[in-house]
């Protein structure tokens, strides 16, 4: 299809109305390969545009008054536009792919010799910057999150972890959504996130099911029968079948004497509601936490960090009546002194020393103790986890194994606890 409009349209719009209006027209009326083309053309190349006002406006756009942020701000709703309009066709999908990794090619190396060779220079040194900024990083998550890579767990130890973005809907909001997310992208995200948790929820479900019924059946028939008598469901996870019925049992059973999370946290709950002060809440909340910790670790250095953690959160407050302030703020720095504090400088050493000598499944047992007495920090414990997620998405599977298996854990733990799943029958 040829594309023509009238030069006038735009005449009155800034360049980057312009620009946002000419990708509107492009994606409703062109195919998605020669709008990508088109794309490709205006922002890659740089040169022999069939729409002259709009290299022009593009030429005002990347200008030495506009900032690296501002070009970076604007060429990601760039492709927004053209990604919320194919979202919402599903047979679309893989263009969202394609766009993306066009600015994996650079510029042809063609002899470039026009009036326009200062500012296409500019263009492509602004690109450059937009490769680096958080914004693509997020475009290539949101890429991986709607065509997720295929693969089978024996080459998974080969991908980097952001081929495994799509997994943990938990991370999405952080992930995926910039703060110049427009409002059709933030809908986009949560729709993905509620559709991937719901799936891995019933997949969950149907797998333990599915393993209660043949431990049921287990003594009493072969092999062969039990695959005749039950239709096998595969394991949803990236988990051994061992490590997801551990983490089954630890999350839906008990774990401390007779008690289960629940349990545990109920009681914490109404035991501390008789503190007369918030010193003494911090006290009973540190016996709560160090329950579940080997002692022979804790004493040799974890339990005194963590009881001077408490004892330097909000230390002006002690003398008065504990409240819902006081609770999500110790909660919420104690999840920075667990997982990460900072995404600039994401200083973990403490996670990475409890999960190689407790066990990651013990340490988000640890976690979910707190969420599970303070439901408002789930978002906060959702971005620290973001944070580490950011910081190692390039690194090989195979290198992060505590990580991954971390990850994975916490999407089961939540989904118990916080999602639409029943597995009290599993005991």
């Amino acid at each position: 299809m040829t594309f023509s409009v009238n030069p006038n349209l735009y005449k009155h719009h800034s360049p980057e109305e312009q620009i946002y209006q000419h990708l509107f027209d492009l994606v409703q009326l062109q195919s998605a390969n020669e709008t990508i083309e088109r794309f490709r053309i205006l922002f890659i190349e740089g040169t022999s545009y069939p729409q002259k006002e709009i290299s022009s406006a593009l030429d005002e756009i990347t200008a030495p008054k506009k900032t690296e942020k501002e070009f970076c701000l604007f060429l990601n709703r760039c492709c927004h536009i053209l990604i919320n309009r194919w979202y919402m066709q599903p047979q679309m999908h893989h263009a969202i792919s394609k766009l993306i990794t066009i600015f994996d090619n650079p510029p042809s190396r063609r002899r470039i010799n026009t009036s326009r060779n200062k500012s296409i220079r500019r263009l492509h040194e602004s690109v450059k910057g937009f490769i680096k900024s958080e914004q693509y990083l997020a475009l290539k998550r949101l890429a991986q999150v709607i065509n997720p890579t295929t693969y089978s767990k024996s080459d998974n130890s080969d991908r980097a972890l952001i081929s495994l973005i799509r997994r943990y809907p938990y991370l999405h909001e952080h992930c995926l959504i910039n703060e110049d997310a427009t409002i059709e992208h933030q809908w986009i995200v949560k729709q993905i996130q509620a559709q991937v948790q719901r799936k891995f929820e019933i997949d969950l479900s149907q797998y333990v099911t599915y393993q209660v019924r043949l431990a049921q059946i287990a003594g009493n028939s072969s092999l062969s029968r039990k695959n005749k008598l039950l239709q096998p469901v595969n394991n949803p996870t990236l988990l051994s079948e061992t490590q997801v019925n551990i983490a089954l049992r630890c999350f839906v059973g008990k774990v401390e004497g007779e008690s289960t999370y629940r349990d545990l946290a109920h009681n914490f709950l109404h035991y501390s509601s008789q503190a007369n002060c918030f010193r003494a809440f911090k006290d009973d909340l540190y016996e709560y936490l160090i329950s579940g910790i080997d002692w022979e670790y804790g004493k040799l250095q974890f339990h005194q960090r963590l009881y001077t953690q408490l004892q330097n959160t909000l230390p002006q407050a002690d003398l008065q009546k504990v409240n819902d302030f006081l609770i999500v703020r110790t909660c919420a720095q104690l999840l920075n002194f667990l997982i990460v504090e900072s995404s600039s400088s994401p200083q973990h050493f403490t996670l990475i020393d409890l999960i190689g000598n407790q066990g990651s499944i013990r340490i988000i047992g640890l976690l979910l103790k707190i969420l599970l007495i303070c439901r408002k920090v789930k978002p906060y414990l959702a971005k620290r986890f973001a944070i580490l997620f950011s910081h190692y998405e390039l690194e090989k599977n195979s290198n992060i194994d505590w990580l991954i298996e971390s990850l994975e854990e916490l999407n089961i733990a939540l989904s118990i606890h916080f999602g639409n799943m029943d597995l009290s029958y599993f005991k």
